[in-house]
């Protein structure tokens, strides 16, 4: 059982000397204390009690033999510290798993020409083989030249096969993003909200992706974010459109509410064909 932030703090102003109200307390951890004569009772009015410490040494030998807590503020410390390391709860209770926590943060990246970066102030060359990506972890440290384009990537297969499109964006300098495992898509948002460079995605051209765009992206970077639109849309919707998407996605959000007057246009297409188009079609062309 891990002994709750409350109760910590609690029993640290029990540490210099002060009574707290038992309904202040009220956990399992605290009965255990009272039972092991650690902590006492002092009944006052009819239903009332207040809690105290007799003995500091008690204490700090009940934590560090029940809980493996050496020290009491240290494991505040870490459970308030919204990056602790594993190593630093081990330290604190004796136990690297002492908060629920992300361990393997970060996103991929992929390009087909190299990219100049650094990360942690070092230099490194993006330069993936074909079939590889790379992953960065450190996030907060990874910086890239001012004039790349992101391209965030909705689909795993155009993320894979990204050389095969590169006809795309001959206008921008990208380094492509990958928006799965999704659980991993803070951390790519944090990365893009922290630098100077623009934001394209790369999604379906329909309704669901013109809505993820909108609540994923555009929200969280406002004029850095745009949505990637291909010359000839248009041709590709008609003979290569999907009639049950549209079907199933129309009404999602309300269309009056675009404020890009390419994504308007978008999706007057779709209306217009009644189909949407997955961005697939765009790897083998």
């Amino acid at each position: 059982m891990k002994l709750p932030i409350s109760i910590a703090k609690n029993i640290i102003l029990l540490q210099s000397g002060e009574k707290i109200p038992y309904s202040q307390m009220r956990h399992t951890i605290i009965n255990e204390m009272l039972e092991n004569g650690v902590l006492k009772k002092q009944i006052y009015g009819r239903n009332k009690a207040l809690i105290h410490l007799p003995q500091k040494q008690s204490l700090l030998d009940f934590l560090q033999n029940h809980y493996g807590i050496p020290d009491l503020q240290d494991y505040i410390n870490v459970l308030m510290k919204e990056d602790s390391t594993r190593a630093e709860a081990t330290a604190a209770a004796s136990d690297s798993k002492l908060q629920n926590k992300r361990t393997f943060k970060g996103f991929l990246i992929n390009c087909y020409s190299p990219i100049q970066a650094t990360v942690n102030n070092e230099h490194i060359v993006l330069n993936p083989l074909d079939g590889t990506f790379q992953f960065i972890y450190d996030y907060d440290k990874f910086r890239i030249p001012e004039d790349i384009t992101i391209v965030g990537v909705e689909n795993s297969e155009n993320f894979r096969h990204i050389a095969k499109q590169q006809y795309l964006f001959e206008h921008i300098k990208p380094l492509f993003v990958s928006r799965y495992p999704q659980n991993q898509s803070k951390d790519l948002i944090k990365w893009l909200q922290s630098i100077p460079n623009k934001y394209l995605h790369f999604g379906d051209f329909d309704f669901a992706g013109i809505g993820i765009y909108l609540n994923e992206y555009k929200k969280h970077l406002a004029d850095k974010a745009s949505f990637f639109i291909p010359a000839g849309i248009e041709k590709f919707i008609m003979t290569h459109g999907n009639r049950h998407r549209y079907d199933i996605q129309k009404g999602m959000f309300d269309e009056e509410m675009l404020d890009e007057k390419d994504l308007r246009e978008l999706t007057t297409l779709f209306h217009k064909y009644k189909k949407g188009l997955d961005q697939e079609i765009f790897i083998n062309l």
